[in-house]
């Protein structure tokens, strides 16, 4: 399992490879290539994960693949085996790290932050809302945490975590 990555500032981490993980990096790079009818293309994309058994972040989820034309976003829950080495290789608790999480160039994004990085990458008018990074990122993630809070309560909770359906199983990991 590789280390901790590396703290940066704003909540964010770069994630650094090591030697011992070549296999486990590989796999991975592997996972998230982008796929047509053409067949594979060496293209990073983003990997969001969210929590599998909260309606409203399912909601999320199908909402950003609706307004995702380039398949740019893969998805996992936070609870499934495709998101334990991701969380770990951001130093992020596998248990449940509380928030939305983000893995986009080698970095970790949490909560407000991964929120408005995905706004980002969403069809026109969601990306005006990345402006919001102007806002400093303790009062963002305070409104950020207030939702988390109570989302269960407002929104519900299934059983299990949802399953994809067989159009939508690429944009998921495995």
């Amino acid at each position: 399992m590789a280390p901790p990555a590396k703290l940066l500032d704003a909540g964010e981490r770069e994630i650094r490879p090591r030697a011992r993980v070549v296999v486990e990096e590989l796999d991975l790079r592997h996972r998230l290539l982008l796929r047509d009818r053409a067949g594979w293309y060496n293209r990073p994309v983003a990997v969001v994960l969210f929590d599998g058994l909260c309606n409203l972040c399912s909601g999320a989820v199908d909402f950003i693949i609706d307004r995702d034309p380039r398949a740019e976003l893969r998805f996992a829950a936070l609870q499934s085996d495709a998101a334990r080495p991701l969380l770990a290789r951001c130093g992020l608790p596998a248990e449940h790290p509380g928030s939305i999480v983000l893995v986009e160039d080698g970095r970790c994004y949490r909560r407000s932050t991964a929120a408005l990085r995905i706004a980002r990458r969403l069809t026109f008018p969601w990306p005006l809302l990345y402006a919001l990074l102007l806002v400093p990122r303790p009062l963002r993630d305070a409104v950020y945490d207030w939702v988390a809070r109570n989302r269960y309560g407002w929104f519900g909770k299934r059983d299990r975590c949802r399953t994809p359906t067989p159009d939508l199983r690429s944009r998921f990991l495995p």
